[in-house]
């Protein structure tokens, strides 16, 4: 897997990221029409993922990684049987404000704690770039598993970043993925806002 499959821009892609780029691609086409089946899907191309990422010292990614492979286990289950509090089957629906001003120190406190982690633990050349994609998307797989809107407008954030590090690292077929992944959120968002 880890074998050239062609080179882009100057860069080895391999076998690796071109079948996790493919699965990944898919299961966010799958979570934009809530079909359950794109978890599973999320949870074989983060494994494959772990290994690109860590490979190219992208600690916090691969963790990440591993975070969104096991949490892939959850929103299976949530969006399969979930319930809402008050008992009602699980549908998209709108963050409280309350819960979006959590979901924003969320994500201030995390980013922070994850690039010191990194930068303290880890020979990462962009531990605080590298933390804000982990810290902001363990929030976003939160949110996209309980199906709350705002779920695209975390990962539209994530994925904007994630191009710029991903190019930095010469990654490119997964900086494409994630160009596409921040259209592709803008049109999840709006799919989701059409069902709501």
């Amino acid at each position: 897997m880890f074998a050239e499959a062609f080179v882009l821009w100057g860069s080895p892609t391999t076998w690796l990221e071109i079948v996790a780029f493919v699965l990944a691609l898919a299961m966010v086409g799958c979570n934009i029409r809530e079909i359950h089946w794109g978890w599973p899907l999320a949870a074989i191309s983060s494994v494959l993922y772990v290994a690109l990422f860590w490979q190219n010292k992208l600690y916090g990614d691969a963790a990440l990684q591993v975070f969104f492979a096991l949490v892939a286990l959850w929103g299976w289950g949530q969006w399969l049987r979930g319930r809402r509090d008050d008992g009602s089957a699980l549908a998209i629906s709108r963050l409280t404000r309350s819960a979006r001003l959590w979901t924003l120190a969320s994500c201030a406190v995390l980013w922070p704690a994850t690039g010191l982690f990194l930068k303290t633990y880890t020979d990462s050349d962009v531990p605080w770039w590298d933390a804000f994609p982990t810290a902001v998307s363990i929030v976003g797989q939160f949110l996209l598993g309980r199906k709350y809107i705002e779920n695209w407008a975390i990962w539209l954030a994530v994925n904007v970043v994630s191009v710029g590090l991903f190019a930095w690292k010469g990654l490119w077929l997964t900086t494409l993925l994630y160009a596409l992944f921040t259209a592709l959120s803008v049109v999840g968002w709006r799919a989701w806002q059409r069902k709501l």
